[in-house]
């Protein structure tokens, strides 16, 4: 007999696909925290990238969906690698209130070769390049853009690079992806994508206790670089302690997760938010993009009297007649 499959939702927990807001009042940290499940899905399989490509996308998914869901205004936020490695782009959006969209570049032959000599790692498969990080407001605003370099480092710790040179704010992610391997109610085997993160900020009233020694200088430079305060020191080593099977196991819901991490210091978490997958494409976006091509770019473009456009996100394709951009 089958074991009967636990709904963590029916278990009023927020389940797969719904950012948790959190925080803790005795160590003057807030945070969100995530577990995506049949979203990160839809979107991996959509274009059946490689392992270790669908792993470093999810990571930056759920980044996004972590950073993107804390805007308290209309607009995109935006996560981009750009880097010299085999996997050479990785771009994930959010778009308020709930949508969420990404996808990964990267050369085949490149990749083949990585995976072959076992340089899997995130560092070797990203390279040497940027991450950027990207608000727009929308019109009549001008996007504000952070930049980190790509230098070796996981995303999660050059995430927390980006909040201390741009924001100021110590802070700490923790970023997991797994592959679960069972089997369907007709014995058939299935595989799924699961991905789980946490972002804790340390957010005292009191600004001085703040404040942290200058990033290190390089070679030769023995200044510290630690956080002075005991809460936040406290915080974040709890938050190291997490593993990727507690991020990403269907049966651990983000609220038990989060006592176990706090419960001594007292962790208040509010109403979650689903994302949802969700592309920002459409016929009239794309026709606006072809209007402002010319006749020999609209002639370059074109099959047998027809244009077609595929979506880097989605993959949806979308179908034109020349005649449409006749007056172009």
């Amino acid at each position: 007999m089958a074991e009967a499959t636990v709904n963590l939702n029916d278990l009023h927990f927020a389940g797969d696909d719904r950012v948790v807001p959190f925080q803790v009042e005795g160590l003057d940290v807030r945070g969100r925290a995530v577990q995506l499940g049949p979203l990160l899905n839809t979107i991996l399989g959509r274009h059946e990238y490689p392992g270790p490509v669908a792993r470093l996308l999810a990571e930056a998914i759920v980044l996004t969906a972590l950073l993107g869901t804390s805007l308290k205004f209309d607009g995109k936020f935006t996560v981009q690698t750009k880097g010299d490695g085999p996997v050479d782009l990785l771009v994930a959006d959010f778009s308020t209130p709930d949508s969420l969209r990404a996808y990964a570049r990267y050369d085949e032959d490149a990749l083949a070769d990585a995976i072959k000599d076992g340089r899997t790692s995130p560092p070797e498969l990203l390279g040497q390049g940027v991450l950027a990080f990207t608000i727009d407001q929308g019109r009549g605003m001008q996007p504000y853009q952070g930049i980190v370099p790509l230098d070796g480092s996981s995303l999660e710790e050059i995430a927390g690079v980006y909040f201390r040179q741009s924001e100021q704010i110590p802070t700490k992610v923790r970023l997991g992806v797994a592959e679960l391997f069972d089997r369907d109610a007709e014995g058939k085997p299935r595989h799924n994508w699961r991905a789980g993160g946490l972002v804790a900020q340390f957010l005292p009233q009191a600004p001085e206790r703040m404040r942290q020694p200058d990033l290190h200088g390089g070679d030769g430079d023995e200044r510290d670089t630690e956080v002075i305060d005991d809460a936040w020191n406290e915080a974040r080593s709890l938050v190291e302690t997490i593993d990727t099977d507690e991020l990403t196991d269907p049966q651990v819901a983000i609220e038990r997760l989060l006592f176990r991490l706090f419960h001594e210091r007292g962790v208040r978490v509010y109403a979650p938010q689903t994302v949802h997958d969700r592309c920002s494409c459409s016929r009239d976006k794309i026709k606006s993009v072809l209007n402002g091509f010319t006749a020999e770019e609209i002639e370059a473009s074109q099959e047998d009297g027809h244009i077609a456009v595929t979506c880097e996100f989605c993959s949806t394709t979308y179908h034109y007649e020349v005649a449409e951009f006749a007056a172009a």
